[in-house]
């Protein structure tokens, strides 16, 4: 029931994310992060396909590092339930010309992406919080800066 000011944590099991990740190149990255979705339950193990024919036909880097791949519309099926992942290559990945040293795959059901994307990128367009992302090494430091302002949970 959160809206702009208290909006809902995002689906990011401590599982899956990975600090310290490398790739060879941009399908290599996408295939990590599919894999780590499969691993988590989340989709199923046609849903990376999805993700590299999206890649394939528009890049997913964002900009500041980052890049959020995720599948096709006629992929849902293969999606069990929303999850994130986020695979930090600290070498960092050429992605077609760009320099991607965090990757956040995304995962979700409907129309659900499109909430995880707005959300994603007003966190991941902050240039400090984007900073922050790309240097973390720890998970939970990782989980902290992805969830929405205000949502602190730290005891």
């Amino acid at each position: 029931m959160a809206d702009r000011a208290g909006t809902a944590p995002l689906p990011l099991d401590p599982r899956a994310v990975r600090t310290a990740a490398t790739a060879t190149d941009v399908e290599d990255a996408i295939r990590q992060c599919g894999a780590v979705l499969q691993e988590v339950g989340a989709v199923d193990g046609s849903y990376t396909e999805a993700m590299l024919e999206r890649e394939r036909s528009i890049s997913t880097y964002v900009g500041e590092g980052v890049a959020i791949p995720h599948g096709t519309l006629t992929s849902k099926e293969a999606v069990r339930h929303d999850a994130l992942c986020v695979l930090r290559f600290p070498d960092g990945v050429d992605w077609h010309g760009e320099q991607v040293t965090v990757c956040v795959g995304i995962a979700a059901r409907g129309d659900g992406h499109l909430r995880l994307l707005s959300e994603l990128a007003q966190i991941l367009l902050d240039p400090d919080r984007a900073a922050a992302l790309r240097g973390a090494t720890e998970v939970d430091e990782v989980i902290h800066l992805l969830q929405p302002d205000g949502e602190e949970d730290s005891e």
